[in-house]
Order: C-alpha cells, then structure tokens, then sequence
C-alpha cells in the first residue's frame, strides 16, 4: 500500500526541528479507582514515540480513553494515568496537557500527552475547523493506532487533509503489510476461518471472502446456520433460519469457483450450555432434537487441521466452539495448533481470537496479530478504511 512511512522520514532526517502530532490508540482498561489494569497498547505505541525522540522532534501524542461526552470532560476522562505509565516506560517524564487544540509548547527533543481527544467539541464528527486546529499543531502527522483507523474523526481523518506531511506510524503500517500480505497478494491456498455466534454479523464478511478464498472455514453459530442450509438437523443449537438462503448463496460462490466451505461429519454436542454439561461426541447427521452443538468434532477438527497445514495463507476470526468452557475446546484448539505449526503466512484478529491464541500459548507462531477488533472486521469485508484512503491520497497513491 502506497503510503508515506514515519519510518522512512526518520531515516531521511526529514523530522528533526519538526512538530510531530502522533495519534495513537491508548485505550486501556481501567479498574474503578482508574489505574491501568493491562498496558498493552501503551506499550506498543513506544517505539513511534522513541522514533520521533530520537530523530530530533518535538512530540505531541494523543488518543482516545473510554466514551468521554464531548465538550463535557470528567477526571475519569483524563490521560492522566496512561502519560504517567508511558513516563515510566520512556523513562522520562510525560507532561499532560489540557486544552491543547488552539495551542501546544513542545521543544525539539521533548514529549507531551494531549489530553482525551474525544473530548473536543465535533471530534467524532471530523469537524473541518477542529481538524484544521489540530492540523496547525505540527508540520508531520503520524497515525499509529489501527484500532481508530475505520472511523473518520477529526484526530484520525481530519488533520491529515490538512497538515503539511501525513504518514503511517510503524503500528499502522505493519498492519498495513500484513493485510496486504494475506488479502491482496496472498500465497496460495488462502484459507479464512470466520466465526462467532451469528451469520447476520459476518454476512458481509462472509461474502466479500468467498470471492477470493480458496476455503472458507466456518465455526460457532455461523457454521450451524451453514449446517442447516447442507440439510442437516442441529437441534436447538444457536443458529439463523431465516438466513439459509445467504448461506447457500456463498457455499454456491464458493463451489463456482471451486472452492469450499468445509461442512462439519461430527460435532460435540450437549443438553444444557453449561461449563460442566456432558459431553457427547456425535456424527453430524444423528443431532437430536434436544441437542446443542457447542464445538466440532474431532473428525472434522482434524481434516480442518490438515487442510491448514497444506495452506499458504491463514485469515483467522473466531473460535470454533466455545472453548472457554473445558468440554468444547477441542476443535478450537487442534485448529490453533495447526495454524501454529504450519508454514503459512497467517493473520489473526478479533477479541476472542486473541483470546484463544493467549489460552493456547501460540502468540510466536502467529505471522501477524491485529490490534484493532472493528478495523480488521472491516478490512475481512472488502472495505477501504478512512485511514488508508487519506494517507494514500495523501502520498499521491
């Protein structure tokens, strides 16, 4: 993707003496007394800044915390705690500034926090004479959180019409790599698990891959739905009747070109939706009326398994089964296994993946993780997003 890289700027010497404005994504999880509970994101958006520090920049950097009301801030609003957390990880003190839009002092060299930006009056609106207010802060705009880049606000979209350079952080354009890597120019098989609870949620998503994937793995209750529209009978199992005709559509694009969508022999199956209700193990076509699936078989689990070793690229989005609960994690965990240990490029993304791949201890062995959840379901559906649109254009690209 055709963008300008702050990286690349730096290498150039073309930020020293300048006034960088980066937007970054510090929207920690707080405890009630306000104290960070997981840094994550904070950690991740150090090395921008130490970028910026070390090029000879004067470094403003701003995020987003919580719902704040605009024009109405309250102390459980502030950046506070997060300035005082990246102080600690800089090793330097992190000042935080208040009512900053109409004006920031920063020396070449230095760093402040910029006080919530959801705060300002028209940010999520991307308000023209906010934006223009914000553009005139600095001479380079750096976007460094994905997690922001699917809406077009103010601090996220607005201020790079306007400031003189706009570029991607290297947050952002790691992302921007991976993607382009698994969706635009990717090594064949490429292979998509989606799931979740709801066909109705991933339609789009669901849709846009069946035009470009070689096997569209379906779990969850998305692959109920999926089951009844083969025929199958799954009981009282989550799933979307009214919804067959969509799901037959893309197992007929899909087959069109070839391609599949994998239909699970054997599942687990349970009476109750309980982390201690009996499980039973049984062919796809015996489900009874009472039944509720909650995971694949292993006999599917296994075939799936060996079609993602023999794949070259793996998209990943949703947990097969419920695998919080002891009894329905094994499909989810012999397809996280498999992703692991195969050679394919892979990209995963979503909460409850993130959370599958932490439970499994495979963090290493995935190619890329994304850290935004809205963002690269956006992405999945086939959309440009308003961050990648303006720093193109911003590029000439």
């Amino acid at each position: 993707m055709n963008v300008i890289r702050f990286s690349d700027l730096c290498a150039q010497g073309a930020v020293a003496n300048q006034r960088v404005f980066i937007r970054a994504d510090l929207n920690v999880p707080q405890d009630a007394q306000g104290a960070i509970t997981e840094d994550t994101r904070i950690r991740a958006s150090v090395p921008c800044i130490q970028m910026a520090l070390a090029a000879g920049a004067a470094v403003m950097v701003t995020s987003h915390l919580g719902r704040p009301t605009e024009g109405a801030f309250k102390p459980a609003d502030s950046l506070g705690p997060v300035a005082q957390r990246l102080g600690e990880l800089l090793g330097r003190a992190v000042p935080l500034v208040a009512n900053w839009v109409d004006g920031v002092t920063v020396a070449p060299g230095q760093v402040v926090m910029l006080e919530n930006c959801r705060v300002n009056p028209g940010e999520k609106k991307n308000d023209e004479v906010l934006s223009r207010n914000m553009a005139a802060l600095c001479d380079i705009f750096v976007h460094d959180a994905f997690g922001t880049a699917h809406r077009a606000e103010a601090s996220t979209y607005g201020i790079a019409q306007f400031v003189p350079v706009a570029c991607a952080g290297p947050l952002l354009a790691a992302e921007m790599d991976a993607i382009s890597k698994a969706l635009l120019a990717p090594k064949r098989p490429l292979v998509a698990i989606v799931a979740g609870s709801k066909v109705s949620t991933k339609l789009t998503i669901l849709k846009s891959l069946s035009a470009n994937v070689d096997q569209l793995i379906v779990g969850g209750g998305i692959a109920n739905t999926f089951m009844l529209a083969a025929g199958l009978k799954i009981g009282k199992s989550l799933a979307e009747p009214d919804l067959l005709d969509q799901a037959r559509a893309v197992i007929e694009a899909m087959q069109a070109r070839g391609a599949a969508v994998p239909i699970p022999t054997d599942v687990v199956t349970a009476k109750t939706f309980a982390a201690d209700a009996p499980a039973t193990i049984k062919a796809a076509t015996d489900v009874d009326d009472d039944d509720l699936i909650l995971d694949i078989g292993p006999q599917t689990a296994h075939s799936l398994a060996e079609q993602l070793m023999r794949a070259g690229t793996i998209v990943w989005n949703g947990p097969v089964g419920v695998f919080e609960f002891a009894a329905f994690e094994n499909g989810t965990k012999i397809i996280a296994q498999a992703i692991a240990a195969s050679s394919a490029f892979s990209i995963a993304g979503g909460g409850d993946t993130l959370a599958a791949i932490a439970k499994y201890g495979i963090e290493s062995q995935i190619g890329y993780i994304s850290t935004g959840g809205g963002a690269f379901l956006e992405v999945l559906e086939g959309r440009t997003l308003p961050a990648f649109e303006v720093l193109g254009r911003r590029c000439g690209g």
